[in-house]
Formats: structure tokens, sequence, C-alpha cells
């Protein structure tokens, strides 16, 4: 009997073993599991999307501020300002809608409520606050050419239409307004 009673023994300590082992790995393991790759893809897209849609946000603001110190401009610089607007809501963070476009009378110095401060005092010649206007486009259109290096297909095609259109809303602002 003492040989049953070793055999019950091992087969009961391998099936509690075996037991105890199967709970460490599955309800006992605390670890978090590593982010799949396409978490990781929607994660990364969505920094990027913050990322462009701030920098967009950015320009906007710069249009409320010039549109504010140079009201004259408004004919010229509200159809621009909405396009960059359109962008906001386009390259998105989704759920802020952007501020419309600012009448050149007193209503044009409230800053919308998502705009950011412009990032340079206006210069008070028009001539030179749409030149810097204009450079302001050019880097917003250089983000988001370089932005278009990680995004995916269908964001990078939305990058390039934007970053285009900043480069003619620069040709507008200074090529384009001679004549």
């Amino acid at each position: 009997m003492r040989t049953i009673g070793r055999r019950a023994l091992l087969t009961a300590g391998a099936a509690g073993t075996a037991t105890a082992l199967a709970g460490c790995t599955s309800s006992g393991d605390t670890r978090p599991e590593p982010p799949s790759a396409a978490e990781r893809a929607a994660r990364a897209e969505a920094a990027l999307r913050t990322r462009s849609a701030a920098a967009a946000r950015t320009l906007l603001g710069r249009y409320d501020a010039v549109l504010t110190a140079h009201p004259s401009l408004a004919g010229r610089l509200t159809p621009l300002r909405a396009s960059v607007a359109a962008h906001v809501k386009a390259l998105g963070e989704g759920g802020t809608p952007p501020a419309p476009a600012p009448e050149p009378t007193a209503s044009a110095t409230a800053a919308a409520p998502h705009s950011p401060a412009p990032p340079a005092p206006v210069p008070a010649d028009p001539a030179v606050a749409l030149t810097e206007l204009a450079a302001a486009e050019r880097a917003t259109a250089d983000t988001h050419t370089t932005a278009l290096l990680t995004a995916p297909p269908e964001y990078a095609r939305l990058l390039a239409s934007v970053a285009a259109a900043g480069a003619a809303h620069a040709y507008l602002l200074t090529e384009g307004g001679r004549g």
C-alpha cells in the first residue's frame, strides 16, 4: 500500500501544480498586454491629428489677431480664414467647431474660445502683417508636409491637400495681392 500512497500523492501533487501554474498565467498575471499593432497605429494617428489640428488652430489664431489689428484687411483675409477654420475641423480633434469668421467691426476683437494667443504681436503696418501671416501659412504648410511621412494614406491625402491650400494662401497673401 505504501506504493499506491506515493503514486496517489504524486498524481495529486502534479495535478495541484498544473492547476497552480494555470492560475498564475491566466488570472494571476497583472502585467498589461502590449498594445496590438492596430492600437499603436490608432494612437499614433490620433497624436498626429492632434498635432496637425493644433498647428492649424495656431494659424487660425494668427488670422484672428491680424483681423483684429487690421479690420481693413477683412475683405481679403476672411475667405482665407474661413478656409483655415475648415482645415482645423477637417484635421480635427473632433467636437471643437471652428469659430465663425469675424466681421471687420467690434465682433472681430472677440477671440475665438479655442484659438490660442498669437505667438507674436501683429505689426502696425498692414503690409508687414500680411507678410508675416504668409510666413505663418508657409510654416504651417511645411508642418503638414513633414507629417505626411508618418501619416496613414487617407490622412496623408488630407494633409497634402491642406498643405497645398496653405501654399496657395501664402501666395495670395504676398505675390497674389500685388498687381
